[in-house]
């Protein structure tokens, strides 16, 4: 049997990180969670992690900053955002910055299945 594919998730919000956590385990895949980015880049498990899913607004380093710190150090992990403070220029500078989701709070459970699922696909590009 295949192992499941480990998806990290960084947010501080406690709640949604519980939830998000249960929603990615739900999907057949292994989640782990950080309330802080910098709490993700000190696991042992940013190796291993196929997909993120993070939020953009956070104490300390913000979900944009992170996904330049993977990009810049060698860790391609595909990075899905799911924020409540979005807008246009923060989706624009995601999506320039190499992600391969964005959803604003509260997301369209459907769209987020598919993305992750789409991240998770050996073939990606």
């Amino acid at each position: 049997m295949a192992k499941a594919a480990l998806v990290a998730i960084v947010d501080d919000d406690r709640s949604f990180r519980r939830a998000m956590t249960e929603f990615v385990e739900s999907l057949g895949h292994t989640a782990c969670s950080f309330p802080a980015a910098e709490d993700f880049l000190r696991s042992d498990r940013l190796s291993e992690t196929a997909c993120l899913i993070c939020d953009l607004q956070m104490p300390g380093m913000d979900g944009h900053e992170l996904q330049y710190w993977l990009q810049t150090h060698g860790y391609p992990v595909p990075v899905i955002f799911v924020t409540a403070y979005g807008g246009a220029k923060s989706r624009q500078k995601a999506f320039d910055g190499g992600a391969v989701g964005y959803f604003d709070k509260p997301f369209d459970e459907q769209g987020l299945i598919s993305c992750i699922e789409r991240a998770l696909m050996p073939d990606r590009a």
